[in-house]
């Protein structure tokens, strides 16, 4: 069972050579999580493992999102985004994340693998907007419509920008180290 934790306005932030590295099973529960997650979102191994890897969704993240995200894996493909998660005290920090499916050698789903890292200020700066867009509007609509409206509105951005696809938008935005 998820805890309750009280988000607060605290941000935690990676340093520049961090990589955040975790697998899941198939349904999305934490296979393996290296120090530096356990380290920023402060839980301990034993309280990862085994447990849904939306424990460290901050309220803050539209859901469409992750119905984007989750739509994307399961058609086998690799999801690029940038999400700002929970810690356990309620300090948030935000990525950059790179989640590929994990296949055996008999090409069988096994899980996911996610590598994040410091997503750059100025790529916060033009999805921040967006994702308060996107809870508003998913704040206005059904429960069952909202993931799928704000998936809309954000297909709509992407559309506005000029970019070729969501994929090709976060790639814009994700420029490390400056380059």
């Amino acid at each position: 069972m998820k805890q309750k934790i009280t988000p607060t306005s605290n941000r935690r932030n990676l340093g520049p050579e961090d990589f955040i590295v975790s697998k899941t099973d198939s349904s999305g529960r934490i296979t393996y999580a290296n120090r530096i997650f356990m380290d920023i979102c402060g839980f301990a191994e034993s309280d990862l493992l085994n447990i849904q890897h939306n424990i460290i969704r901050h309220p803050d993240m539209p859901r469409g999102v992750f119905r984007f995200m989750w739509d994307t894996l399961k058609s086998g493909d690799e999801f690029l985004g940038f999400a700002k998660n929970l810690c356990s005290d309620g300090s948030y920090y935000w990525v950059f994340a790179n989640i590929t499916p994990d296949y055996d050698k008999d090409g069988k789903l096994h899980g996911y693998y996610s590598v994040r890292r410091q997503p750059p200020q100025s790529a916060l700066d033009v999805l921040i907007p967006v994702y308060k867009e996107m809870l508003a509007i998913e704040k206005r609509s059904s429960a069952k419509e909202a993931p799928d409206k704000s998936i809309a509105y954000l297909v709509d951005v992407v559309g506005q920008v000029g970019a070729k696809n969501y994929n090709s938008l976060v790639l814009n935005l994700y420029k490390p180290n400056g380059v």
